[in-house]
């Protein structure tokens, strides 16, 4: 009988141990659930993302600042896709590079710059 009951509440005591396994806070620990299969090569996904979309990116720096869960990116980017462009539209071309990724986040932090124009070029 007490393996039964052990048993029937296994679903409950494995839910409630993956919601205490991310963190103290349990919204917080709900996002990260989500994300921390993946975010060993979140990173990653998002650079070549970026690069393929945006071939002119002369400097890109990803970083999850979600403390390790992968729920929240903040993204460094100097192109020359951006030169002559608000920095709205700028933002708007980095946000819809990367839509479906950013559909599974929870947050994201956009800083861009339009690569500088050599004399030479």
């Amino acid at each position: 009988m007490f393996r039964q009951l052990i048993r029937a509440l296994e679903p409950v005591r494995n839910r409630l141990s993956r919601a205490v396994a991310g963190s103290s806070n349990g919204a917080a620990s709900s996002e990260c659930n989500n994300f921390e299969r993946n975010s060993q090569t979140k990173e990653q996904q998002l650079s070549s993302t970026l690069k393929r979309a945006l071939p002119g990116i002369t400097y890109i720096s990803i970083e999850d600042i979600s403390g390790g869960c992968g729920a929240m990116y903040e993204i460094s980017i100097e192109a020359k896709e951006f030169r002559g462009l608000s920095t709205v539209k700028q933002h708007r071309l980095v946000t819809n590079s990367l839509k479906n990724e950013i559909a599974e986040m929870h947050g994201i932090r956009i800083h861009t710059a339009a690569t500088k124009v050599d004399d030479n070029t």
